[in-house]
């Protein structure tokens, strides 16, 4: 198969991605995250899937604009960095579904079917967090990142994780977002009023994903520091 070799570099807090390309190679790439590259390597954007999927990954926290980069000719060097510091997880699709948050995706070989995925009413209304997962599909190479360093946790029954701080999972977990301790008056007055409580339960066999630091929680931290405007 047509792997592409890479090389992780600063993890876990700053990591960036080095592609290194054979001749003729091609890699999506998130808009946005190519930091420097050979100058034979030729970019090509495009909304890849059509207007649907594209407009698909807007609303999902993604760009609307992919781009496809190429070693024309020869080897080249690409080098990809996320917009949040955090860690950045390879993984191989042979055939299998992963799933990933919005905003997580960085790049992926062109024989990966990218798609977004509704998690539905429960399950993204009552988590407050995106109303979208990005589902890969296909074979070939994929990179998402994360706020914070990445931790991999197999699962084997139940896991419980909060659901500000899950990365990616692959398809053969089951999942649902509840109250920890489920909806009694206690556990929804926690989970509103006192921000905490709100879980994703995952039941099967399979890899999740979690991120060591929840980027919501340094938003709420900061917003009593922002300046404000005086009468």
């Amino acid at each position: 198969m047509n792997e592409i070799a890479y090389e992780l570099e600063h993890s876990p807090a700053y990591t960036s991605v080095r592609l290194d390309l054979k001749a003729n190679q091609s890699v999506l790439v998130e808009s946005g995250a190519m930091a420097a590259m050979d100058s034979w390597i030729n970019i090509k954007s495009n909304m890849r899937g059509g207007l649907m999927k594209g407009l698909g990954r807007l609303v999902s926290g993604e760009s609307l604009f992919i781009s496809e980069f190429t070693a024309q000719g020869k080897a080249g060097q690409l080098y990809l960095s996320p917009g949040i510091p955090g860690d950045v997880q390879h993984y191989r699709l042979n055939g299998n579904a992963l799933m990933v948050q919005s905003s997580g995706f960085v790049a992926a070989s062109p024989t990966v079917e990218l798609d977004t995925k509704f998690q539905g009413v429960k399950k993204g209304f009552f988590s407050g967090e995106s109303l979208f997962l990005l589902r890969a599909t296909g074979q070939g190479d994929i990179w998402f990142s994360s706020y914070g360093a990445i931790l991999e946790i197999p699962v084997a029954g139940d896991y419980v994780v909060d659901t500000g701080y899950i990365v990616a999972f692959e398809d053969t977990l089951n999942y649902n977002v509840e109250m920890l301790g489920g909806l009694s008056f206690k556990g929804l007055r926690t989970g509103i009023l006192g921000g905490e409580g709100l879980v994703c339960r995952f039941k099967g066999q399979g890899r999740l994903w979690i991120q060591s630091r929840e980027l919501y929680t340094l938003v709420n931290f900061l917003n009593p520091f922002r300046p404000t405007k005086s009468d």
